[in-house]
């Protein structure tokens, strides 16, 4: 069909106009593209230029700062400290012993640390910095960064470092950090990245180690640009870390340090414990060591020195060491008579300083013999003729039922390491480990807390806190997190017959205040504060009819590996308890002053200080001053960073 003039003079001009805004818009693209080249090539040259092929883009971990860790009234008894370190990254050092040889022409680095770092920097990711030297002062710091052009790989570096301005005072409770190793990388399960970063801070025993997660925060990251040289050109970006959770414990610090002073010179643990909230105010393990050497890489000669030490200072004695409970046993045991009906309060049995049972004779303490005695007596004057008899009418099964009921033979779930379950024996124990039959000397023995029968300081505290407050208190160490108070769970009622409790009660009343009580030296004289407790003696050998005729029954007649350990149980004041304390001096012998050290302990946990002279029985207030004043106590008024022994 033909097209009229008149329509190909219109098409002709819609041509035309397309063209021309196609024309425009090709013009404004290239003008755009123009514009862009210009700005790429003269106005950001510069950051194209460090933008080479040869530039990398390294990604780092920022490591957090570690939680603090403080006692009930906020004494800092963990925190940290700034440290100068200088790192190398492999990837970007390229012949790493050359630059350490140039670095430590620098700064002093001994040919053991550049062989531990060689050896470091392969271990791990080419990307990660390793600690080449650290605890850097600020002139060595301010060298390495001056030469830095010359150290490709190397930077200085900023960090921190644990400190416990305390010392030994809670090692044990506390613990202390050190690097990761390759035995704690194999050992947790889906490690933490921050982990792989050499010379990088875990917890090791103690709190430190229990709530490491906790305490160790979370990593951030950053992006640095490096040139060829491995020489950081700039940062690019950064997401900061997150500090580890700040814990307060139940622990008062003053008044551990008071216990750890008051054990000085001994092998010994004191527990003190809170009886409504189970709170554990002090865990004493004596001696003790300073956590502050093995954050820093502890030395032969001083590990050694601990290693070797008979009154074992690595060891937490408070939680960690089990021993024959002794007559402090012997509340269990009565309890166990009392409320099973084998025996009543009003019952009396005759001591004539010994028992026959099956062709073995088993002595009574005082060979002379008690006569006869109730409950209450036999516990005041620490009868075991009373208490073999009570054992047999009781029963092993029952005995142990008892014990167990009241925090014997029970792993304690503390934040602490190595805390034991001690032991409260049975017959299908004893089959399955001795393969033997249960002897009824079994049972005499372990109704006065021999033979088998093993518990810990800690363990014997929780006993005296259930029978003083007559609720099932259980420890606990961790006040708060954060801030945060960790709820108090509220205690059930024990669950043992009021009249049998008091007569155990009045029992260990008299232990301390009657006439004929085994712990005289332990008396209180402030009538506020009365103390009740019970003493205990546990054998660590066998005494044969030999070593009695040659009187080698103890004391300084006997090695001292040889002589008994020394025990006290305690809650005051007795009308309305309020704290509970444990002592034991290894090898303290029978006359050795568990007792007095457990009032010591006590009278500064009611009084919050010092106790005051008129807290204690005249005639014993010289010999107390002149104690006091030969004590070495932290002086708590001054600053952390530099608090000493007073």
């Amino acid at each position: 069909m033909k097209r009229s003039p008149r329509d190909a003079q219109e098409s002709t001009r819609t041509i035309t106009r397309r063209t021309l805004l196609l024309g425009v818009g090709q013009a404004a693209i290239v003008a755009g593209l123009a514009l862009r080249m210009r700005q790429m090539q003269v106005v950001e040259a510069g950051q194209y230029r460090l933008l080479s092929d040869k530039n990398r883009i390294n990604i780092r971990l920022i490591p957090p700062a570690r939680g603090l860790i403080f006692d009930r009234q906020g004494v800092l008894l963990a925190g940290n400290e700034q440290n100068y370190s200088v790192d190398i990254v492999r990837e970007d050092a390229g012949d790493v012993p050359a630059v350490l040889q140039r670095l430590a022409q620098i700064v002093p680095i001994t040919p053991e640390e550049i062989a531990r770092t060689i050896r470091d920097v392969h271990r791990h990711s080419p990307f990660v910095p390793v600690t080449v030297s650290d605890r850097l002062n600020w002139d060595e710091l301010s060298r390495v960064a001056v030469n830095g052009p010359a150290l490709p790989g190397v930077s200085p570096a900023v960090g921190l470092s644990r400190t416990y301005p305390l010392s030994d005072v809670l090692a044990h409770v506390v613990g202390y950090v050190g690097p990761v190793s390759e035995a704690d990388l194999k050992n947790i399960p889906n490690p933490d990245p921050l982990l792989q970063i050499p010379k990088f801070e875990i917890g090791k025993i103690g709190l430190e180690a229990k709530m490491d997660d906790a305490l160790r925060g979370k990593a951030g990251l950053k992006r640095i640009e490096v040139n060829s040289l491995g020489r950081v050109m700039r940062e690019l970006d950064r997401q900061p870390s997150q500090p580890g959770e700040n814990i307060q414990l139940t622990i008062d610090a003053r008044l551990q340090d008071f216990a750890m002073a008051r054990l000085a010179g001994e092998s010994a643990a004191a527990v003190a414990i809170d009886v409504q909230t189970g709170d554990v105010l002090a865990s004493a393990s004596a001696p003790s060591f300073n956590p502050n050497l093995f954050v820093r890489g502890i030395s032969s000669k001083d590990y050694n020195a601990y290693r070797n030490n008979d009154h074992r200072p690595l060891v937490n004695k408070a939680v960690q060491g089990i021993y024959p409970p002794g007559s402090t046993f012997k509340i269990v045991t009565a309890l166990a008579a009392l409320n099973s009906g084998a025996l009543k309060p009003t019952d009396k049995i005759y001591c004539p300083g010994y028992i026959d049972v099956g062709g073995r004779r088993f002595h009574c303490w005082n060979h002379a013999g008690h006569g006869w005695l109730d409950v209450e007596g036999a516990i005041t004057q620490s009868c075991d003729v009373f208490f073999y008899e009570a054992g047999q009418r009781a029963g092993i099964d029952t005995i142990g039922k008892m014990a167990r009921h009241m925090g014997l033979g029970e792993r304690h779930d503390l934040p602490m390491s190595s805390i034991s379950s001690g032991l409260v024996p049975s017959r299908e124990w004893k089959k399955q480990r001795y393969r033997q039959d249960w002897q009824i000397g079994d049972t005499i023995n372990a109704s006065i807390g021999q033979g088998f029968v093993l518990a810990s300081p800690l363990q014997l505290a929780v006993m005296v806190a259930r029978l003083g407050s007559g609720k099932m208190v259980r420890p606990r160490l961790v006040k708060s997190v954060n801030g945060v108070e960790v709820p108090i769970v509220p205690a059930a009622d024990i669950g043992i017959g009021g009249a049998f409790v008091n007569s155990v009660r009045r029992g260990i009343w008299g232990v301390v205040n009657g006439p004929r009580g085994t712990a005289h030296n332990a008396k209180i004289a402030d009538a506020t504060m009365t103390l009740v407790g019970k003493t205990g003696t546990s054998q660590v050998r066998n005494i044969t009819a030999a070593d009695r005729a040659a009187g080698l029954t103890g004391g300084d007649k006997v090695p001292w590996a040889e002589r008994d350990h020394a025990l006290f149980v305690c809650y005051a004041p007795f009308d309305k308890p309020k704290v509970a304390v444990s002592v034991i001096v290894e090898h303290g012998g029978a006359d050795h002053g568990a007792a007095p050290m457990a009032r010591d302990i006590m009278l500064f946990a009611l009084t919050g200080g010092l106790p005051p002279l008129s807290a204690y029985p005249a005639g014993d207030r010289k010999t107390i001053e002149a104690q006091q004043k030969a004590l070495q106590l932290y002086d708590f008024t001054t600053p952390p960073t530099t608090r000493t022994r007073a």
